[in-house]
């Protein structure tokens, strides 16, 4: 099955390439369910609220559109994953210093959306191990989002089964009784749906490198 949808499955190179006809309406919106989640993802957890957090993301959206042309796939000059980190920093910076123009960041009685409020302990915004976050809200996303690839590409009733079975650790015999399949195809859906996660994790990680 693995083979079959290998077709299917853009690598980040060429996904870049056509990100840089504007037009192409698929591959920006393949884009954007990549690392929409991501970018805003790391927002909230540097103290910004939803709402700014949402700006970031439209922002560095914005952003790489306008300098897509100029990214070259080269390893060697430096990888995707840095790049997008280096451009969603500037938008994350932007929003904390338009907090502190608008009444000071580190004001009293500021809140945010976020439970822990880093902004308000942290001097300058610039001293944020954004790196250290970044790095943990990819390997996230990446989960997530070969997760959801493969939710797209396999029948219903087998992910139903990985997910009781291997997501919510269900015993293997309720699984069984509850979808009305034997305990031999509850094994094999947590084999086959497994490996296909483990190959889009793969890719995805190839990808930003």
């Amino acid at each position: 099955m693995a083979a079959v949808l290998d077709p299917f499955i853009p690598t980040r190179r060429s996904l870049l390439i056509r990100l840089k006809d504007l037009d192409d309406q698929e591959s920006w919106k393949d884009f954007f369910d990549t690392y929409a989640k991501l970018i805003y993802g790391v927002a909230i957890k540097t103290g910004l609220s939803d709402t700014e957090a949402q700006e970031v993301v439209q922002e560095t959206v914005i952003a790489v559109s306008k300098n897509i042309g100029e990214f070259e796939y080269d390893r060697t000059k430096g990888t995707f994953k840095s790049w997008l980190l280096h451009t969603a920093r500037w938008r994350i910076n932007d929003q904390l210093r338009k907090r502190q123009r608008e009444g000071g960041a580190f004001g009293v009685g500021h809140k945010t959306t976020t439970r822990t409020s880093t902004v308000e302990r942290v001097a300058d915004p610039a001293g944020f191990n954004l790196e250290a976050i970044w790095d943990q809200e990819w390997e996230r996303n990446i989960f997530d989002a070969a997760i959801a690839r493969v939710k797209r590409k396999v029948r219903a009733k087998q992910y139903q089964i990985f997910d009781l079975y291997v997501v919510k650790q269900w015993p293997v015999q309720k699984v069984a009784r509850t979808l009305g399949v034997n305990i031999g195809r509850v094994y094999l859906a947590k084999h086959r749906v497994s490996a296909l996660i483990r190959k889009e994790v793969k890719l995805l990680e190839d990808e930003g490198s």
